[in-house]
């Protein structure tokens, strides 16, 4: 179970990747480039609230499954 736990390490860690590419180059670049001027807030949101929050959880969160964190060792 703990070789499991350390291959959804890189899948969560990849999924962060994934995931922060997809809102930055999908969804806040072309409504930055948008002439709109409603589309600048949801762009901002997006480009530096929503990336960060995401791209860091699934990141520290996979860092923590591939580093054996999640190994369930009792401390003594």
């Amino acid at each position: 179970m703990n070789q499991v736990r350390k291959y959804m390490g890189i899948i969560w860690i990849a999924l962060a990747l994934i995931a922060g590419y997809y809102l930055i180059i999908s969804q806040a670049i072309p409504k930055f480039e948008s002439p709109k001027p409603e589309d600048k807030i949801p762009a901002i949101i997006y480009a530096f609230i929503l990336t960060p929050i995401i791209v860091l959880g699934l990141g520290i969160f996979g860092y923590y499954a591939w580093s054996g964190e999640y190994d369930g060792k009792n401390p003594e």
